[in-house]
């Protein structure tokens, strides 16, 4: 069955290339990070908004790169779902796109400057490295995202070390704690790359891409997938229970239903367009999952 894809209009079309869905993989481990500094001492704020906007800046130019290299590679098409959709449904020229995306990494540039020189300017080789991870994942001869090692790199780099710096440049250290809180969060912002693979695995083995979902086949694809979730609520469950957490980090377990859909989804349907719900079930699942561990830490705090 043809599905009829509709294109924006106006300013949704450049909104749409942000691909905004995928944007809470960049706020919501900020947020975290810094409620976890919370703990150790009083928050810089202008560091804090420093970082979320670079860190979304950075998010919406390597969604740009995506959209830029899936096209010159053939795999975009009218019909494709979970892109911004510019080029191929738009019109926007394909050079444009990849402008955009290069203006954005060099205004997250001066504000890693300013982020540098009132922390540490040892960041600035983490963040330039965070900003090559976030081109080669679609970008050169070689992208990581058509390797099985894209889940893990976008983890640990979008993951726990967005959660690492955020905590970083409030308190001058990283702690054990710190780096054991990250870990949920570098499972799931895996998670939704594995959920995006899972989504479009047929389309990328006749890419020629090689990504994990594709090399254990899609009933185990979603098998991993559900491993994430439940490895990450475990976690937290155990940080718990080995007092690294208060019992206000259970509220995380208010977002379970999100994960229990995503994996329903996707047994249930097989067709790109049918398991778009499953995507965005496992992205909101990375926010609230975020968001209701910083608001227990912070309520803990508090208390």
């Amino acid at each position: 069955m043809q599905h009829t894809i509709k294109a924006d209009t106006g300013w949704k079309i450049w909104w749409q290339l942000t691909r905004p869905h995928t944007l809470t993989a960049a706020f919501a481990p900020v947020f975290l990070g810094t409620m976890i500094a919370l703990t150790y001492g009083k928050l810089h704020f202008p560091l804090f908004f420093a970082m979320l906007i670079a860190s979304l800046l950075i998010q919406m130019a390597t969604n740009m790169f995506n959209e830029y290299y899936d096209y010159k590679r053939g795999l975009d098409t009218e019909h494709s779902v979970g892109i911004g959709g510019t080029i191929v449904r738009n019109g926007i020229k394909a050079k444009t796109v990849l402008n955009i995306a290069f203006a954005l990494y060099a205004i997250s540039l001066v504000i890693g400057i300013y982020i540098c020189s009132q922390t540490s300017w040892g960041l600035a080789i983490v963040g330039l490295v965070s900003m090559s991870i976030g081109y080669f994942y679609t970008g050169g001869p070689y992208p990581i995202a058509y390797t099985p090692f894209g889940e893990l790199v976008s983890g640990v780099v979008m993951g726990m070390l967005l959660i690492l710096i955020a905590f970083y440049i409030q308190t001058g250290t990283v702690t054990a704690d710190a780096i054991l809180i990250s870990i949920p969060s570098m499972l799931l912002v895996g998670a939704i790359m594995m959920a995006n693979n899972i989504r479009d695995l047929e389309g990328d083995k006749e890419g020629g891409r090689k990504t994990l979902a594709i090399l254990v086949g899609r009933d185990k694809a979603i098998s991993l997938l559900a491993l994430f979730f439940i490895i990450a609520y475990g976690w937290i469950i155990a940080l718990v229970i080995t007092s690294h957490l208060s019992a206000w980090g259970l509220l995380v377990l208010l977002s379970v239903p999100k994960p229990i859909k995503a994996i329903a989804t996707f047994r249930a349907h097989l067709l790109p367009i049918q398991v778009m719900p499953a995507m965005k079930h496992t992205a909101v699942t990375n926010t609230l999952f975020g968001l209701l561990l910083g608001i227990g830490i912070l309520i803990a705090h508090i208390l």
